[in-house]
């Protein structure tokens, strides 16, 4: 395989999501759990009462909720950008002003789950945080004029982002079904899974819901023509898919993970 490197890859940003399908929130500093997933992140999700989840495949009213946290992410305050409200809630203590807050907002009673172990990762077998690194973001946002690296970042919405490598480094992280690459950032093991197939929500702007025209079938032209040397192109099911899903196995306890760490693939 040639990797290509001659650069010292490192995390450059760690950004976690506490509330499915919401704003994220940039930290220097994360936790892992035992389960491997980050700490708080998707922590939390929207559901409707007919336990189907409330995110940006499905309701549009979701891109115009903002969502900030406060340091502990024990408080959130939630602003309804069309009507000018905003409100302050406690997550654990005023849960149920805050599903009423929401029920108002999408027009439909919903409740709000909560996950301590794992969260709510979109892929359940592979509930480590998704990677993508700097470059690739970088490169992406050149294909749009439209787009800034922050609303892109935002559309993939990927938890860890590398620094020091080519664009779509990422993509040496995974091989074929059932087989995985070991790495470690800091002094944590990690398994790159698979590539993660995008879904409707990069194709939308993160503030309104609208959609960019021909984003996706731009996307794929623009992935194939940038498709590193050293992949296969049987890896992916389709060029649609852009960052990692991780999985960390052997965590005893939990352990912090932090913005300056070196990344480094280990040998298989």
């Amino acid at each position: 395989m040639n990797r290509e490197m001659n650069q010292t890859p490192f995390l450059e940003k760690i950004i976690i999501y506490p509330i499915k399908s919401l704003d994220g929130l940039s930290i220097s500093q994360a936790t892992l759990l035992k389960s491997g997933a980050l700490k708080y992140d998707r922590q939390w999700a929207i559901y409707a009462n007919n336990q189907k989840l409330i995110n940006g495949k499905s309701n549009n009213k979701i891109y115009k909720l903002r969502a900030t946290y406060d340091d502990f992410i024990s408080q959130v305050t939630l602003k309804d950008e069309d009507n000018d409200l905003q409100e302050t809630f406690n997550l654990t203590e005023e849960k149920k002003e805050l599903e009423s807050f929401l029920s108002n907002y999408f027009g439909q009673s919903v409740y709000l789950q909560e996950n301590r172990i794992t969260g709510f990762p979109d892929d359940t077998n592979a509930s480590g945080p998704t990677i993508i690194s700097q470059a690739t973001l970088e490169t992406i946002t050149q294909w749009f004029p439209n787009l800034t690296i922050e609303e892109t970042r935002r559309r993939f919405r990927a938890n860890l982002e590398i620094n020091g490598v080519p664009a779509f480094w990422e993509d040496q992280l995974f091989i074929n079904k059932n087989q995985w690459v070991n790495f470690c950032i800091g002094e944590i093991d990690f398994q790159g899974i698979n590539p993660c197939q995008r879904c409707t929500v990069p194709t939308k702007d993160s503030y309104t819901g609208d959609i960019t025209n021909n984003f996706q079938k731009q996307f794929i032209t623009k992935r194939k023509e940038t498709l590193p040397s050293w992949v296969n192109p049987s890896q992916f099911k389709h060029f649609y898919s852009v960052s990692v899903n991780t999985k960390v196995t052997t965590l005893q306890q939990e352990i912090d993970l932090k913005v300056g760490d070196q990344v480094k693939i280990i040998d298989n």
